[in-house]
């Protein structure tokens, strides 16, 4: 008599629709294609030096409320339109958070924030958020954690992230090789930014590994490889790295391997020592620098919200505080508003870019 071999540990599985089948649900307007379309070719013209904008990515460190969410990026939106001549924004829309060992791993893995894992709940109200967003003319930014999911939103985010956790991972640098928008890799968690070149001089390559279709069938997945990736300075467990000295290093690095010196500097985390009311003087540093010449400094992240700081999750979601963070702590938005305002005005005084691609 044969003994089971597999699934020893799976309690259970449960099929998941297609990306097909949820995009028929959720289909794309022509608003938002042309805001997805607009911001991919903005990021990427800031990256080759064709545009001297700064790139601003902010907001949330996690989605949680969708209605928090919408109020936040109505208040984004309209002053992207007011500072558009000299920053080119896009909205941090995290659905997916990596977890140290446990806790909540965002909205499309548990979106009713009660351990009912409802992921493709999650992937519904991921997407259709994503909509509205693009539909106000404002662009969306995301972080790719499962492999998955991409085939379900990544059409509508402009912009995208490897975290610190992944960048080393070979998957994610795989997938990345394949997705259709800009790509910024951030630095490991120990401030190691040579995982983080690796990562991109990787991901530049054609692969081919293993993945799902538009049907969710299981497929082997060709890609030409993604030339529009960059280095995000975050900080790390041995301390900030935003300084003259830190992009220095940076920057001689990305040339070493014949990569584009784009940088931008993530002014939460390590370079912020995940106090949020830091991150103000981080991205002024950024800007001192950019006033010196050193344009290869693209752009900046912001964790910002309606509410500073956090809140831990607890037993009862209906208890939480509106539009404060349930992940990392984050800027408020008054304090928000006044440093991209402060942004937008030495940007508009930086001096003509130099950038080589």
């Amino acid at each position: 008599m044969l003994r089971q071999t597999e699934n020893i540990n799976v309690a259970g599985l449960a099929p998941l629709l297609a990306p097909r089948a949820l995009k028929a649900e959720q289909p794309m307007s022509e608003l938002a294609n042309k805001t997805v379309v607009a911001g991919r070719e903005a990021v990427r013209a800031i990256l080759d030096g064709r545009d001297r904008r700064l790139l601003v990515v902010v907001g949330p460190c996690s989605i949680h409320d969708e209605t928090a969410a919408l109020d936040y990026a109505t208040r984004l939106a309209a002053l992207r339109r007011e500072l558009a001549g000299d920053l080119e924004i896009l909205m941090r829309v995290y659905f997916e958070k990596p977890r140290t060992v446990v806790g909540w791993k965002g909205l499309i893995n548990d979106p009713r924030l009660d351990g009912s894992f409802d992921i493709e709940e999650g992937l519904r109200r991921a997407r259709r958020l994503l909509l509205r967003i693009n539909e106000m003319g404002l662009p969306a930014a995301s972080e790719m954690l499962d492999p998955i999911s991409p085939q379900y939103i990544a059409d509508l985010i402009a912009w995208a992230s490897i975290g610190a956790r992944t960048t080393e991972s070979q998957i994610h640098r795989e997938l990345t090789s394949g997705l259709s928008m800009p790509i910024g890799y951030k630095n490991a968690t120990d401030g190691n930014i040579q995982i983080a070149i690796d990562a991109m001089d990787a991901a530049r390559h054609a692969h081919c590994f293993l993945g799902i279709d538009q049907d969710g069938r299981t497929c082997v997945v060709h890609t030409r490889g993604n030339s529009h990736g960059h280095l995000i300075l975050r900080g790390g467990r041995t301390g900030p790295n935003f300084a003259r000295e830190d992009v220095e290093r940076a920057l001689t690095a990305l040339r070493g391997r014949k990569l584009n010196p784009a940088v931008m500097i993530d002014a939460s985390h390590g370079n912020s020592g995940k106090d949020p009311r830091r991150q103000p003087q981080v991205l002024r540093s950024l800007l001192e620098q950019r006033s010196e010449g050193r344009l290869e400094l693209v752009g900046a992240m912001i964790e910002s919200n309606l509410g500073e700081g956090a809140q831990s999750l607890g037993s009862d979601p209906a208890a939480l505080k509106y539009g404060v963070s349930i992940t990392d702590a984050c800027l408020g938005w008054e304090a928000t508003e006044d440093i991209l305002r402060e942004a937008a005005a030495q940007a508009a005084a930086a001096p003509a870019p130099e950038l080589t691609s």
